[in-house]
C-alpha cells in the first residue's frame, strides 16, 4: 500500500507529516523546521521511499552529542587512524558539541548546519574574535557528513541533511600556494649549514617528502649505493605524543630517487651520528632512524616545524611553511621540465591529474614558454629574429633548479 503524507506551513516554517504502522496501528509522525516547502517536501519524498522499501526509523530522542560521543566515535576509533581519530576527536569537543551537541539527532536540520558553518567562518576561535578558515569549516562538514552517513545506515535517521547542506567552497590550491625560488631555497640550506636538522630539511627539499616521511625515515630504507631511499614508514603527532606508523596510501609507500648531493648529505650525516651514537653509549634508544633526537627517539613533527620557522626568521627569508618545501620541489621541479608523471611519484600523490591540477597553474613561465613552443610552430622562427633567453622547458640542465634534477628518477 502507498504511502501517504502532506506538509503544511506553520508560521514561518514548513512541517512534514506521514503515518508509520505499528503495534497499535497507524500513528502520525511530524517533522518541522523546514525553511522552504521544498525543504520539508525533500524530507518527506525521503521518508515515505524508506516507509515503502520497508526502512523505518524508530523515533528516538537521542542528541548529536550523545550519538557522535557515544556510539560513533566509540565504532569510528576502530578503523581510522590514530592521527584521524584524535583530529576528529578533537574537532567534535571543541567546535561541533558546543553549538549542535544539544540538537535532537532525529531534528537536525540542514538550515542548522548552514548557519552553523556561517558561525565557525565568522567566530570560531574561543581565544580570539577570528573565525575559521574555509579549509577547516570543510573538515567539520566531513566529519558530520560521514557521521550522519552511518546514522543513516543503522537506521537513526531517514536521511544524511549534511547532503543538501553547503560547506563554505575551498579556493584554487595556489591561494594557499606559497613557495621560494631556487636562489631563495639555495640561500636558506647554506645558512642551515652546520645545524644538527640541516640534512632533514635538505632532504624534505630536494625529494619533497612530507614531514613526518622525513621523520620517519630509517636507514634500512635507504640505499646510498643506488641512490635512492623507500618511504615506508612515517612520524605522526597523536595528542602530542609521538607515534610511529606506516603511510595513508599505497601511493604514499613508494620509492624516491636521490641526487649526488643529497647523498653525499646523508653520508656526512651517517657519520655524524654514529659519533653521537658512540658518545651516548648504551643509553641511545636505536630506532634505525635517519634524524633523530640526541638520544634516539623520533624527533616530534612539531618541533621540526617550529625549528624551520625559527631558521626562517633568523635568515631574514621570506616566510613560509615546512610543508611548503614541498610545494617549492613540485614548482622547481615542473618549472625545469620534470614530466607531471615523474613528479607525482615522487611526491606520492594519488593522481598525476591532481599534481598538475594544484602546481601546474601557479607556474605562469610554463604557459609563456608553451605559447612561444606552439608559436614557433605555427609561424615558424623568423629570420634574424632576435635570440631568446631560454627557459626551463627548453632546458633542464639550467643552473638554479633543485639539485638533483639534472636527471629523471626511474619510476
Amino acid at each position: 500500500m502507498a504511502q501517504r503524507g502532506f506538509i503544511k506551513r506553520r508560521g514561518a516554517t514548513w512541517t512534514a507529516y506521514w503515518k508509520v504502522a505499528g503495534a497499535s496501528g497507524l500513528t502520525q509522525q511530524t517533522k518541522g523546521g523546514f525553511r522552504t516547502r521544498s525543504d520539508a517536501a525533500a524530507f518527506l519524498n525521503v521518508t515515505l521511499s524508506n516507509l515503502q522499501a520497508g526502512v523505518q526509523t524508530v523515533p528516538s530522542r537521542i542528541t548529536v552529542g550523545e550519538y557522535l560521543t557515544e556510539r560513533w566515535l566509540p565504532a569510528a576509533k576502530t578503523w581510522l587512524r590514530p592521527s584521524t581519530y584524535d583530529a576528529y576527536r578533537r574537532n567534535i569537543e571543541l567546535h561541533i558539541l558546543p553549538e549542535l551537541g544539544s540538537v535532537r539527532l532525529q531534528g537536525l536540520t540542514v538550515d542548522q548546519l548552514d548557519a552553523f558553518y556561517a558561525k565557525k567562518l565568522a567566530s570560531g576561535h574561543r581565544a580570539a574574535p577570528r573565525g575559521l578558515s574555509p579549509k577547516t569549516v570543510r573538515h567539520l562538514h566531513t566529519i558530520l557528513h560521514r557521521a550522519l552517513k552511518d546514522a543513516v545506515r543503522k537506521g537513526l535517521v531517514v536521511r544524511n541533511v549534511a547532503d543538501a547542506a553547503d560547506p563554505p567552497r575551498l579556493a584554487r590550491h595556489d591561494a594557499d600556494l606559497r613557495i621560494w625560488t631556487a636562489e631563495e631555497l639555495g640561500n636558506f640550506l647554506a645558512g642551515m649549514a652546520g645545524d644538527r636538522l640541516a640534512t632533514a630539511f635538505l632532504l624534505a627539499a630536494s625529494t619533497g617528502m612530507r614531514r613526518g616521511e622525513v621523520l620517519g625515515l630509517r636507514w634500512l630504507d635507504v640505499d646510498l649505493i643506488a641512490r635512492r631511499l623507500a618511504v615506508r614508514q612515517t612520524v605522526v603527532s597523536v595528542a602530542y605524543k609521538v607515534m610511529l606508523g606506516a603511510p595513508k596510501t599505497a601511493k604514499g609507500r613508494r620509492s624516491i630517487a636521490l641526487d649526488t648531493h643529497t647523498v653525499a648529505a646523508l653520508a656526512l650525516h651517517r657519520d655524524r651520528q654514529l659519533k653521537e651514537k658512540s658518545v651516548v653509549g648504551w643509553a641511545y634508544r636505536d630506532q634505525d632512524l635517519v634524524f633523530a633526537r640526541e638520544d634516539g627517539d623520533p624527533i616530534h613533527p612539531d618541533f621540526f616545524s617550529q625549528s624551520f620557522d625559527r631558521a626562517v626568521r633568523r635568515l631574514g627569508l621570506p616566510r613560509i611553511r615546512l610543508h611548503d618545501l614541498r610545494h617549492t620541489h613540485a614548482s622547481l621541479g615542473l618549472a625545469a621540465g620534470i614530466a607531471p608523471k615523474i613528479m607525482s611519484e615522487r611526491l606520492g600523490h594519488a593522481t598525476v591529474a591532481f599534481t598538475q591540477d594544484v602546481y601546474t597553474h601557479s607556474i605562469p613561465p610554463m604557459e609563456d614558454a608553451a605559447a612561444d613552443r606552439l608559436g614557433r610552430l605555427i609561424f615558424g622562427e623568423p629570420a634574424g629574429s632576435p635570440g631568446r633567453a631560454p627557459t626551463g622547458d627548453d632546458e633542464q640542465n639550467e643552473p638554479g633548479t633543485v639539485e638533483g634534477h639534472d636527471e629523471s628518477p626511474s619510476p
